[in-house]
């Protein structure tokens, strides 16, 4: 029997049919382009129950409403295709359907079963972490990696998938150590480079943050659109502790922005990088009103709570007419979704989203008491703690804004911890003293807010 470049056992197809599937195991865990040829590979053999599968999940990928009504055709044949398969592929199969019917306990529960079969079906592995991660499940992203570490320590992706999972949960030393051994095993890991900078900025190590991912860019530009303009949101997200707007807004330009519009997280990165950026005091220009245009087609969309929550603020901050139809499409989902994400829409999403409402409309009283109850939840809403933290950055502006110096005073000097020498947080903190009647520390922030040349 035919095997992937994994060693797992392949039911049926070609040497071609072969070659896609391989295609789109290394693509999907490397972030590599090649991984779209799934989908043609699976229209030539649509016999093929394991391609099927896959160009379904390829679909769901894209991360719109849209998603489930085109991984249905892959669905349909990759079901007709299944008796013949192994029961791996049969599961491969089942956990499409899982995810398009939106069942995401089923879903993961599935993904768990074909690595107890398959320790090394890491494709099966990075679909897991990607389901936990979008509900803010990082302990479980943490297990099922350690769990295949014995079995596929020679892979330099699955390393990779185990320092971001030991990052999410706050584990930053063995997630250093886990991003170099990918390294060390394969230098262009951009996975492993991601979680590495997450660490980095956590840590507060901005300027060797700068010089780490400044050296790996030159290997991005094969990548798929989200990994290549994530990991130069990354590059960007220190520039701005730095000061350095011009350069951060120089990559928005030509790196952030320049790839796929149409995409989800194409789409959030630059929400994000803009949002932050103005929160810091950067002039970003009319960017609002291009971004606005194209996030105009998400008026309605609530797949996932974290995407929505950055559509709705580009759609606001644009001055568009489609945010109050997407809070209405939140309000709707709050009512309606299932069981297992209807509180996480009703009590997370909802209120922030409203916050950020406020917070445009210049409330920020209002943005404060609507968003504050909802950060000490944020996690299940997905996304990184980097990700998470512009809704935080919103909740200190708010209170900024709205005179309450006291809780804005203790927040930052918590922030300051990680980021010591930011320098719009430290240009704040100079402004919060000085209003606190604390001439003193506010001179020690405003000297920390000057970048050495």
């Amino acid at each position: 029997m035919a095997q992937d470049y994994l060693g797992n056992a392949v039911t049926g197809g070609d040497g071609a049919t072969l070659a896609a599937i391989d295609d789109f195991i290394g693509g999907f865990l490397g972030y590599e382009e090649r991984m779209l040829r799934i989908a043609a590979a699976a229209d030539a053999d649509p016999g093929s129950c394991l391609a099927n599968a896959y160009a379904g999940w390829l679909w769901m990928f894209l991360e719109s409403a849209a998603a489930p009504a085109h991984a249905a055709v892959y669905l349909e044949r990759a079901t007709r295709a299944a008796p013949g398969a192994s029961r791996r592929e049969q599961l491969a199969v089942e956990l499409l359907s899982a995810w398009v019917q939106e069942d995401l306990d089923a879903a993961t529960r599935i993904a768990a079963a074909i690595l107890a079969l398959a320790p090394r079906d890491l494709a099966a592995l990075k679909l897991h972490q990607y389901l936990d991660f979008n509900r803010g499940q990082c302990p479980s992203m943490l297990r099922v990696a350690l769990a295949a570490l014995p079995h596929a320590a020679d892979v330099p992706q699955l390393h990779g998938m185990l320092a971001f999972a030991y990052e999410q949960c706050h584990l930053l030393e063995p997630a250093e150590t886990a991003a170099r051994r990918a390294l060390a095993l394969e230098p262009r890991e951009p996975w492993a480079q991601h979680a590495l900078a997450h660490v980095m900025l956590t840590q507060g190590r901005i300027r060797e943050g700068i010089r780490f991912l400044e050296g790996a860019s030159g290997g991005w530009d094969g990548l798929t659109s989200f990994m290549y303009t994530h990991n130069w949101w990354h590059l960007a997200v220190f520039y701005i502790s730095e000061g350095r707007y011009a350069e951060a807004l120089d990559v928005h330009d030509r790196h952030c922005w320049a790839r796929d519009r149409s995409y989800s997280q194409d789409q959030i990165g630059a929400v994000s990088l803009l949002a932050r950026l103005e929160l810091a005091g950067a002039d970003v220009g009319e960017r609002w009103d291009a971004l606005g245009e194209h996030l105009a087609a998400r008026a309605t969309d609530t797949v996932q709570p974290f995407l929505t929550l950055q559509y709705l603020y580009g759609l606001a901050r644009a001055g568009r007419a489609e945010a109050a139809t997407l809070l209405a499409a939140v309000r709707a989902r709050a009512a309606s979704a299932p069981r297992a994400l209807r509180e996480t829409w009703a009590e997370v999403a909802l209120p922030a989203c409203e916050g950020l409402l406020a917070f445009v409309a210049h409330d920020y009283d209002g943005a404060r008491r609507r968003l504050g109850p909802t950060l000490g939840r944020m996690l299940e809403v997905g996304g990184s703690h980097a990700q998470r933290d512009l809704f935080a950055l919103v909740y200190l502006d708010s209170l900024c804004a709205a005179g309450h110096l006291v809780p804005a005073q203790q927040l930052l000097e918590l922030r300051r911890a990680a980021e010591p020498d930011g320098v719009a947080l430290n240009r704040r903190l100079a402004t919060v003293y000085d209003a606190l009647g604390l001439p003193g520390q506010a001179a020690q922030a405003a000297a920390r807010a000057l970048r050495p040349a």
